[in-house]
C-alpha cells in the first residue's frame, strides 16, 4: 500500500514539475527581440523603479492599487525595439499591442495589487495594467483586451 502511495505522489510531482510555468532560472517575464531572449525574475522587476497606479478594472470591484515598472522602461532594458509587441499569457492567450500605448500612457507590468504579490492565481505574476481612470478613451474595450493577466512573454508579432 505504501508502494502505491509513492508511486502515485510521484506521478502527481512529475505531472506539477512538467505544468510549473516557472523556468528553472526563476524568471516570470521572458521578452524576446532580434537579439534573443531576457529573462526576468520578481526581484529583477522589483527592481526598475516602481509606479504606484490606483484605477478601475473591468474584472474587479472598486479601484485597485497596482505597482510595478513602466511597460516603456521594461521594453527599453530588453532592447525591444518594434511598433507592435505580442503578450502572452500562461493561460496561453495573446494580444498584439501597440508600443505606442505604452509612450501614450503610464502602462505598468504590475507585480503587486493593494499590496500583495501577484501569482498565477490571482493574476500574476505579471499584469498589464492601464491608467483606466485617468483618460476616458481608456475605458473603451479595445484597451480592456490588452490588460494581459498571467503575462509571462513579450514578443514580437
Amino acid at each position: 500500500m505504501r508502494k502505491r502511495a509513492f508511486l502515485l505522489c510521484a506521478v502527481i510531482a512529475a505531472i506539477l514539475l512538467a505544468c510549473n510555468p516557472l523556468r528553472a532560472d526563476d524568471s516570470v517575464l521572458m521578452i524576446s527581440t532580434e537579439d534573443g531572449e531576457k529573462g526576468y525574475s520578481r526581484p529583477m522587476l522589483a527592481a526598475f523603479p516602481q509606479h504606484r497606479l490606483e484605477t478601475h478594472t473591468s474584472v474587479t470591484d472598486g479601484p485597485q492599487i497596482f505597482s510595478g515598472p513602466l511597460m516603456r522602461e521594461l521594453l527599453a532594458d530588453a532592447g525591444f525595439d518594434g511598433d507592435s509587441v505580442r503578450a502572452r499569457a500562461l493561460n496561453d492567450y495573446e494580444v498584439t499591442i501597440p508600443t505606442s500605448d505604452f509612450e501614450r500612457f503610464d502602462v505598468i507590468a504590475a507585480i503587486t495589487m493593494n499590496g500583495e504579490e501577484l501569482t498565477p492565481r490571482d493574476k500574476g505574476p505579471v499584469w498589464i495594467v492601464y491608467p483606466r481612470d485617468d483618460a476616458s478613451e481608456l475605458q473603451d474595450i479595445r484597451y480592456d483586451y490588452r490588460w494581459v493577466w498571467q503575462l509571462d512573454r513579450l514578443e514580437t508579432p
